[in-house]
């Protein structure tokens, strides 16, 4: 009976404890089902009894009061599973322990006060309160100790616990910001020296620009490309390559700089050159001028090849040709570096491109089906077709060579003629057929402007024009006998009138020898000589190389050689590719100065090499050097290897001009003049 009560106070108080908690369905209670025999499940596990009249164990009292503050969907297991701290985990375990003894006094005071009334009528339950309380308060320590209970099955209705957040990444470290590129405008300065000034060409990363140097004061051309581009290594090689070469037939490269984030490629810019492009936009070329581009490119280019450069893209674009006539190539190397161009067999790619100008420039047409270059192409399926087939009046000549060079996909010259295959083999060909001389230029016929007569007593209409006059006819000759007539007394008359002019001009000069005295050397003054004096060496103070023409500068620290007295020693000139200097300047030469005005009367001088040689004297009133050709007169010419100039006329200066116009061939294609010694006497 004893037994009975106290497991039926321990019931009530775990129910009270239940109820005392307001936490919803405790788990406790569930975990805690009744056996047949009478115990709980957990009573069955651990077996030992508390108290002295109640079954009733610690771990019974312990799970209705682990959680009553905690939500049904979060349980410690789930917790330390999902990586939650353990410190964490005892502090909420400390807390759910505090609440658990403050449900169990007031689960107690319930049960106590309800039981009241039974003590009095049943004998020996008031033994059983206190052992209630004890079994309350004696498991509520045990909350706080046991921290991670063992998982027990779960209600169906419970949800399932949110899982914790991750950690959000760190923060990865900012990279350091890229310099902002430079923007090219017009107006821009690159170091602090080429301002640009237009914008010629935009494409595949690179600019070309045409600027001004500040410092020279000249127009110069600019490649720019960003200093990262693929190609900038390889630019900045073909552009050193390039400069190098120093050929007058090339447009010169004048500097490569790598500066900041640029790299840049400046070169000349020839203001009065004009492009086959634009020649060949107006009408194909003559004869002769297409002779002279040809023999002027073939020979550059070999020149180039011979030092181990290639251009790849020789087009109509890349070919200049100046007010003298020359014909200059502009991209040697550097236009093809630009665009990544490169060739198995560069000589026979540059032959063929300078077949195809040929070929264009003597019919207007591009050797190809496609149009290219502002020229219309072949016609459809036709094939390479001879250039005097596709227009008349071509020179068979000049239409064999661009055969030659052009001999591709079958197409053959019409003498069966080797082809050319590097720009030396067409050099050679042109050079072996004859000569095209320019054609003779008519004066230009001089067309006085008409204008119409209106009547002075009215004006013209409004928006009228002037129609031509008519050209005045001359008068009709006479007719019939009279004309003839007055014809032959006409001519009569002038044959009389010369006849008398003739007779009177010799009359006169008769009479002028029967004058003129003969006299005979009297006195003291017969007995002098009359023999002009011995002529005498004048000294060389000073010398200047001169080159009004080019570039103001011809080996000037060679100058003093030419009056040393050492003929083993020499001033030279720049080579050129013609004798005649290569159609460039008339010439170059020396200026001597002698101390003073002085009459001369020969000068001597030494080359080397045949060469044709003027002497031209400045005026004797000249205080200083003169700095242009306008102010010497030429006074003698010559040609040869050891010369004696010897002026026709008195000469009276201090400034002697030894002037070069004709240069001997000192290799093949190179032309250059040297001067050993100068001598003058007075």
């Amino acid at each position: 009976m004893d037994g009975e009560a106290g497991t039926t106070v321990a019931d009530r108080s775990t129910a009270a404890v239940g109820v005392a908690s307001e936490g919803g369905e405790a788990p406790g209670a569930q975990q805690s089902e009744a056996t047949p025999d009478g115990t709980t499940r957990d009573d069955q596990t651990n077996g030992e009894p508390q108290g002295e009249a109640t079954e009733t164990t610690g771990e019974d009292q312990r799970d209705p009061t682990a959680e009553p503050d905690e939500k049904p969907d979060e349980k410690p297991d789930e917790n330390v599973r999902d990586g939650v701290d353990d410190t964490d985990d005892e502090d909420a375990a400390g807390k759910a322990g505090e609440t658990a003894l403050e449900a169990a006094d007031d689960a107690e005071d319930t049960t106590v006060g309800a039981t009241t009334p039974d003590t009095s009528s049943q004998p020996g339950s008031a033994a059983s309160v206190p052992v209630a309380t004890e079994a309350v308060a004696g498991d509520a320590p045990d909350v706080t100790q046991k921290l991670t209970p063992e998982p027990e099955p779960e209600p169906a209705s419970r949800p399932a616990a949110e899982p914790a957040p991750e950690p959000a990444p760190a923060a990865k470290p900012a990279r350091p910001a890229k310099p902002p590129k430079t923007e090219l405008h017009s107006g821009h300065k690159l170091a602090r020296r080429y301002q640009l000034e237009e914008c010629v060409t935009r494409v595949d990363g690179f600019s070309s620009w045409r600027a001004v140097d500040e410092k020279l004061r000249r127009a110069v051309g600019i490649h720019i490309l960003p200093a990262d581009h693929k190609r900038s290594r390889q630019v900045l090689a073909a552009a050193r390559s390039a400069a190098l070469l120093g050929d007058p037939r090339f447009v010169q490269v004048l500097d490569a700089v790598e500066e900041n984030d640029l790299v840049y490629v400046i070169h000349e810019w020839l203001p009065d050159a004009t492009s086959l492009a634009d020649l060949l936009a107006v009408a194909p070329l003559e004869p002769h001028e297409g002779y002279q581009m040809v023999s002027q490119v073939s020979q550059a280019m070999a020149a180039a090849h011979r030092e181990g450069l290639a251009h790849l893209r020789l087009d109509p674009g890349a070919v200049l040709r100046t007010v003298s006539g020359q014909y200059r190539i502009r991209g040697l190397a550097v236009a093809a570096a630009l665009r990544g161009l490169n060739s198995d067999r560069p000589q026979r790619q540059d032959t063929e491109a300078i077949g195809a100008l040929l070929y264009a420039s003597l019919t207007q047409r591009w050797p190809y089906e496609d149009d290219a270059h502002g020229l219309a192409g072949l016609p459809k399926g036709v094939g390479l077709v001879a250039p005097d087939q596709v227009r008349a009046g071509i020179h068979r000549g000049l239409s064999e060579i661009a055969m030659r060079a052009l001999v591709n996909d079958g197409a053959t010259a019409s003498r069966e003629e080797p082809p050319c295959t590097t720009p030396e083999e067409l050099a050679k060909a042109v050079a072996g057929m004859p000569r095209i001389r320019p054609p003779e230029q008519a004066p230009p016929r001089y067309q006085p402007a008409g204008f119409t007569r209106f009547p002075s007593s009215a004006a013209p209409p409004h928006g009228a024009t002037r129609a031509p006059a008519p050209a005045p006819v001359p008068p009709p000759a006479l007719p019939g006998r009279t004309g003839q007539v007055l014809k032959w007394a006409v001519a009569a008359l002038v044959i009389v009138a010369i006849g008398l002019g003739s007779w009177q001009l010799a009359d006169a000069l008769k009479s002028n020898e029967s004058r003129t005295p003969k006299h005979t050397p009297t006195g003291q003054k017969a007995g002098e000589n009359t023999t002009a004096p011995a002529p005498k060496p004048i000294p060389i103070v000073t010398a200047k190389d001169f080159d009004p023409l080019g570039d103001q500068t011809e080996y000037p620290d060679l100058v003093p050689k030419v009056y040393d007295h050492d003929p083993s020693t020499y001033w030279q000139t720049s080579a050129y590719w013609r004798a005649d200097l290569g159609g460039l300047k008339p010439g170059v030469g020396v200026i001597v100065d002698l101390g003073r005005a002085q009459n001369v009367s020969k000068v001597q001088v030494d080359m080397v090499g045949t060469t044709s040689v003027q002497l031209l004297a400045a005026s004797g009133s000249a205080s200083s050097m003169p700095t242009s050709l306008d102010a010497f007169t030429k006074v003698a010419e010559t040609s040869g290897e050891q010369v004696t100039l010897t002026p026709s006329t008195k000469v009276t200066s201090r400034y002697l001009l030894v002037w070069l116009t004709k240069l001997p061939e000192i290799s093949p294609g190179q032309f250059r003049g040297k001067i050993g010694e100068i001598s003058v006497t007075g």
